[in-house]
């Protein structure tokens, strides 16, 4: 029910105070917030006061505000994510064992790449992605991986709705998804930050299209053979956890 004279409802606004914040933004004044949301300064005190007592943001000694316990409580308990992470985890870990740099587990959400967990080594190198964090499906291995092996009717509406996208790839997106798909991992060089490769490798279900990606973030000219022989080993492993091995 709207109930605010621009014909926002309560939820909406909500919805926007908590979209606020992102990787760059993870703390707000509550004026900060306000014009992020696109809320007058009053509706926005109001509403984050409300949040603040529930427990859904969380108000520092600086007066600033920062998502709160209340919603990682409530994430936590997603179960088709949880469940996926959990019957990942095995193998992330014996994954990072080998490469001792980033391993990383993502899905597709609302075509971007969605990070639901990421190991790391000390030395590793520089490394963009973070739980929780969402990157361009083309910026990355994992979301290539993951388009790659999708339907065709999904790899034609990425195109339709990222036009000139295939001025990004030698051929064209189209003959670069043919081409993971024939060798079965995808590889992409320095596109996020210079030095750095990722390779990943889809976690298909019983139809073979991509429901995960599992990949890394080496250094640029680290042997990628035994590396794509554990991940494509480990995606299989987290295949069959999840109940959609062969």
């Amino acid at each position: 029910m709207a109930n605010s004279s621009s014909g926002d409802s309560v939820l909406d606004r909500v919805l926007r105070i908590l979209e606020a914040f992102d990787a760059s933004c993870p703390t707000l004044t509550v004026g900060a917030l306000a014009r992020r949301a696109d809320l007058p300064q009053a509706s926005a005190y109001r509403i984050v006061d409300d949040m603040v007592r529930r427990g859904f943001l969380d108000r520092p000694p600086t007066g600033e505000v920062r998502p709160g316990l209340r919603l990682w409580e409530l994430v936590t308990r997603c179960y088709p994510a949880r469940d996926l992470r959990d019957a990942a985890l095995p193998f992330i870990q014996d994954v990072q064992s080998v490469v001792h740099q980033h391993t990383q587990l993502a899905v597709l959400q609302d075509e971007e790449v969605l990070v639901l967990e990421r190991l790391s080594s000390p030395d590793s190198v520089v490394n963009q992605a973070s739980v929780a964090h969402r990157l361009p499906v083309h910026d990355t291995s994992l979301g290539m991986s993951m388009l790659a092996f999708s339907s065709a009717h999904r790899q034609e509406q990425y195109l339709r709705e990222h036009p000139g996208i295939d001025d990004r790839f030698d051929g064209g997106l189209r003959r670069t998804l043919a081409e993971i798909r024939t060798r079965g991992y995808a590889i992409l060089d320095g596109v996020l930050d210079e030095g750095t490769t990722g390779i990943a490798v889809p976690v298909l279900d019983r139809s073979k299209h991509a429901m995960a990606s599992i990949g890394v973030v080496v250094p640029t000219g680290t042997p990628r053979h035994t590396i794509v022989a554990v991940l494509s080993a480990a995606a299989r492993g987290i295949a069959r956890g999840t109940g959609q091995g062969p």
